[in-house]
């Protein structure tokens, strides 16, 4: 349970108290990524809840914004970051080391920049979409949306070298083990089959294969992960995984 909160205060602005994780050793946070389906379960309650509240005044296209709304504020816009980084260094058209002293740099980038529009423009667009076409299901589908993405990232994490020399993605990255991952794998697929039934099993599996597609690409331009590459994924990931429901 400890682990479990310590994943919950590191991956989102979700008020935990100091005291419930004080004792536990950072180095061990690889260990609790098992627990990273359910971060996303508890991110997804919240969001969905502000969604299916706007319903109540609103039509499906605030609603839709007001989910996507939620959930950066709800990790304090902690992958979009990523995204914004990675996007900034990966298209920068630069050598490897140049590309990763871009992603380090704070300032945000042409490509960063873009990359936010075009990803929260996507991203409320395909809510607004599923839920015109599956208005019933469309509330456990967006709860099962977070559950994948943060499970999906164990794939940039197993048997991934660091690309950098050092950074809080070294605890993950290369040193989560098989088993883990599997658990890991095993147990997002079960809560999004429980939220979603088959159909959102059809789309864990399809964002599956699309993890290590941008797994081996990130891989390919930077010789291994960074924070920021999973950040990115998780945001990535969590769009995929909406566009395989329509």
């Amino acid at each position: 349970m400890k682990l479990f909160l310590a994943m919950l205060q590191f991956m989102t602005r979700i008020p935990v108290p100091e005291s419930w994780t004080k004792d536990l050793d950072f180095n061990r946070s690889v260990e609790g990524i098992i627990w990273f389906p359910l971060v996303g379960f508890v991110v997804g309650a919240v969001a969905t809840a502000v969604y299916s509240a706007a319903l109540l005044w609103s039509d499906i296209y605030l609603a839709s914004a007001c989910y996507v709304l939620a959930l950066a504020l709800i990790t304090g816009a902690f992958h979009l970051d990523g995204l914004a980084d990675t996007c900034d260094g990966i298209f920068s058209a630069r050598k490897r080391e140049r590309m990763l002293e871009i992603m380090r740099d704070s300032r945000l980038g042409t490509n960063g920049g873009l990359a936010l529009i075009f990803i929260i423009l996507f991203r409320v667009l395909a809510v607004a979409h599923l839920a015109s076409v599956s208005q019933e299901l469309t509330p456990l589908l967006l709860w099962a949306a977070p559950i994948a993405s943060r499970a999906l990232m164990v794939v940039l994490m197993y048997r991934q070298p660091y690309a950098r020399e050092s950074g809080l993605g070294n605890v993950f990255i290369g040193k989560v083990s098989g088993k883990r991952t599997l658990l890991t794998l095993l147990l997002g697929l079960v809560l999004v089959t429980l939220l979603g039934q088959g159909q959102a099993s059809i789309a864990f599996l399809l964002t599956l294969l699309f993890s290590y597609g941008y797994q081996r690409f990130i891989h390919h331009r930077l010789g291994g992960q960074t924070g920021d590459t999973l950040g990115g994924g998780n945001e990535l990931f969590e769009l995929f995984f909406i566009l395989t429901l329509l």
